[in-house]
């Protein structure tokens, strides 16, 4: 998909799947909450329940998946096929294939996050979080390849993308040994967002360029700004996590206090039970007490 939608659209995806991870992961530390099974009061019972206990990222992962993959075979001009009659044949629409590849991994990982969390009897995390990684060790796979025949200011910018790509499945291979650990979630979540946007800024660059003019690959003062508009891109979407993070903080704890007693009384089933070490401590005092009370003198009258 090589054009303006095939840049904005999956990037528009990114920036709101960020901005969704951005919000749970802050509530998460509000509340201090786990990350992986987060305690919610229930929402009313009533013919859209199920609605609210289905896995919303999922879902979206799905539709934008089919959709992107809809408007990929769209976009091909004449029929998308594999090869050619030609002797010796040879294989047609590589780039295009590479997209729709991207585009089913996203589309699996979403039906993969739907049936763990609405269809299995136990949520599995590290099936989730293991398709993650496989669709992302994918993806960086097919992004070095669509580098091949690109120099300038394109192949700058696919690099610069590949950094990203490269970083999330760093993080993602570590929340396999810590699964709930916020600052890497945080760290997911900030990559996520600079994905997203810079995807975006791509589109622009690429195909519609600000000043209506393309950009020149032999002006090595237009490949620098391209590295300067990428650290725009990391102070803007880490300014957007603190404020996320700073009115969530202000909604929950100062305008709407009443919201963290109602959270905490409707799910006591998050806090855990008191484990055998504090029940042996329990039981030990107990005799001890049990014993002082034996050899206290007793008053005879």
């Amino acid at each position: 998909m090589e054009n303006f939608i095939g840049n904005v659209c999956p990037g528009l995806f990114l920036v709101f799947y960020g901005l969704h991870q951005a919000i749970v992961v802050s509530k998460a530390v509000i509340f201090n909450d786990s990350l992986l099974d987060p305690s919610c009061p229930p929402r009313n019972k009533g013919r859209w329940a199920m609605l609210w206990k289905l896995s919303h990222g999922g879902l979206l992962k799905m539709v934008t998946g089919f959709i992107m993959i809809a408007f990929e075979v769209h976009c091909i001009k004449g029929e998308l096929t594999l090869m050619n009659r030609d002797m010796p044949p040879r294989f047609m629409y590589p780039k295009e294939w590479q997209h729709l590849t991207m585009f089913i991994l996203l589309t699996l990982n979403g039906c993969v996050d739907i049936m763990s969390k609405n269809v299995l009897p136990q949520r599995c995390m590290f099936l989730e979080l293991g398709v993650r990684i496989l669709t992302f060790y994918v993806l960086l796979l097919l992004l070095v390849s669509h580098t091949q025949g690109t120099a300038g200011v394109e192949l700058q910018v696919h690099s610069l993308l590949i950094l990203v790509v490269f970083l999330i499945t760093l993080v993602l291979t570590a929340e396999l040994w810590a699964p709930d650990m916020f600052h890497l979630w945080l760290i997911e979540t900030f990559l996520f967002l600079m994905m997203g946007s810079w995807l975006m800024q791509a589109g622009f660059i690429l195909f519609k360029p600000v000043s209506s003019y393309p950009w020149q690959d032999d002006d090595m003062s237009d490949i620098m700004f391209v590295t300067t508009f990428f650290c725009w891109h990391i102070m803007i979407n880490a300014l957007c996590l603190l404020w996320i993070y700073g009115f969530s903080f202000f909604w929950y704890r100062c305008y709407n206090p009443s919201l963290k007693l109602t959270w905490l009384k409707e799910a006591p089933y998050h806090f855990s039970t008191p484990g055998p070490h504090y029940k042996l401590l329990q039981e030990v005092e107990q005799s001890e007490k049990d014993e002082q009370t034996l050899l206290l003198p007793t008053n005879s009258p």
